[in-house]
């Protein structure tokens, strides 16, 4: 009954007797006798089976219980291992046909293993495209129409010349553009393209030659929506600007180009005349932002979409990049405002022609001016006319103005922007001028004019 309790160790009992010897399957006699492995015998007598297996049988029942445990701990750990699979293979299979089953936007297979690479369509806003959005319909084109005659031939053709503007001002049932100047020069007619491609005829109100300024009106029915005014003082260098308008034509119509405040207060030479003589200093921002030819009178904006800038010109030598130039929006104002209402631009005038000092050779300054050696610069009266402000103020002919309200003058570009810039008609002035090697004070009350 023992031996069939103990039935589970009967492979390792077979296996222990038959590394000894066949003769170890006797039953077990008298386990209580431990003494006996004090003394073991000799396996090589075999008249003494019993003392063999004395000495087997404690080694048996030590044996035991450590390959009991052995087997018990394998066995879970097999059926966990099967589970823990079963488990992984089950997920593997419910995310693969997940995926099978989801729709895909413009999916794409590659390869042999079946990759799928996905098109999916982004909204993505951002200031520059939120402020973009804002002002786009604040901008339009400018087609400049004009006839031409050919006089060998007596044809007529019709000269189109492209720029941009900005709607700032919408007011009853009209509605007011400012642009460049010489976008609307000798204009006959204007069309207006607006940025859904709407077109309406545009009116010529005024234009400013000096700060190439110019006022167009429009009928308000299609106008959406007007642009807000900034400050240009408070810009800063390095600060991001956004230029709008229509490079190139139309055809580039809504072309968005950014960039930064590269520098302000630039004054760039103008000569309207192309004699060589710069005529008028502008004062103008400088940006790198791209302003090419269309561009001209379009909206150069801030990231809160103010208007601070009227695009105006790009210097385009070849060793020159990345240089655009814009009209300030604080300069650009009082001009507006003056062209909205009158159509011109009233500023104030002496009643004088000038010439530059510096163009009149060192012995001609001694002989007919009678100057001191250290006037170098200043502006020669070269005529003075009747009925102005200039002859009631007993200004003569070869005087040099050195100076206007202590500031000091050294050709006629700062005697201009210091006369269109500083005064207003109506206003008084005082000058400093050299007569005859004598330095003198005149004051003179300005008026309104077409001339110095």
């Amino acid at each position: 009954m023992d031996e069939f309790n103990q039935g589970p160790r009967k492979e390792e009992d077979k296996q222990d007797i038959h590394n000894q010897e066949p003769e170890g399957r006797k039953e077990p006699q008298n386990l209580q006798e431990p003494e006996e492995r004090k003394e073991p015998q000799s396996l090589q007598e075999p008249e003494e089976p019993e003392e063999l297996e004395k000495r087997e049988e404690p080694i048996r029942y030590r044996e035991s219980p450590t390959k009991s445990k052995r087997r018990g701990g394998f066995l879970p750990a097999l059926f966990g291992a099967i589970l823990g699979g079963l488990i992984v293979w089950l997920l593997m299979n419910f995310t693969l046909d997940k995926e099978n089953v989801s729709p895909q936007v413009g999916g794409e297979t590659t390869g042999n293993n079946n990759l799928t690479s996905e098109r999916v369509s982004m909204d993505i806003n951002t200031d520059v495209t939120n402020v973009v959005s804002e002002v786009a319909d604040t901008v339009v084109g400018i087609t400049n129409l004009r006839t031409v005659r050919d006089f060998w031939s007596a044809t007529e053709t019709t000269r189109e010349g492209s720029g941009s503007g900005v709607i700032y001002k919408k007011e009853g049932d009209k509605a007011y553009i400012v642009t460049n100047h010489h976008v609307v020069e000798n204009a006959e007619e204007l069309e207006i393209t607006f940025d859904d491609g709407t077109k309406v005829d545009g009116r010529l109100v005024g234009s400013d030659m000096w700060t190439d300024l110019a006022v167009v009106e429009i009928d308000a029915a299609p106008v959406k929506t007007v642009i807000e005014f900034g400050d240009s003082d408070a810009l800063k260098r390095g600060e991001t600007v956004i230029a709008i308008g229509n490079p190139l034509g139309l055809g580039f119509a809504g072309s968005v180009t950014m960039g930064v405040v590269s520098g302000k207060d630039r004054s760039i030479p103008i000569d309207f005349d192309q004699n060589g003589t710069v005529d008028w200093q502008a004062d103008v921002l400088q940006t790198d932002a791209a302003i090419n030819p269309g561009n001209s009178g379009g909206a150069l904006i801030n990231l809160a979409g103010q208007l601070i800038g009227i695009n105006s010109m790009k210097i385009t030598q070849s060793t020159v990049e990345g240089i655009g130039l814009a009209i300030p929006i604080n300069i650009a104002v009082p001009i507006i405002e003056d062209l909205e209402k009158t159509g011109t631009v009233q500023r104030p005038t002496m009643g004088v022609s000038l010439f530059n000092l510096e163009d009149v050779p060192t012995s001609e300054r001694r002989r007919m001016l009678n100057l001191p050696e250290e006037i170098v610069e200043g502006v020669i009266v070269t005529q003075v006319f009747r009925n102005t402000p200039a002859q009631a103020a007993g200004v003569q002919q070869y005087d040099v103005i050195v100076e206007m309200d202590g500031e000091k003058i050294t050709d006629m570009v700062g005697l201009r922007k210091h006369l269109y810039n500083e005064k207003k008609v109506g206003d008084t002035m005082t000058m400093k001028v050299y007569r005859d090697g004598k330095l003198i004070d005149i004051q003179m009350e300005l008026r309104d004019g077409n001339t110095f």
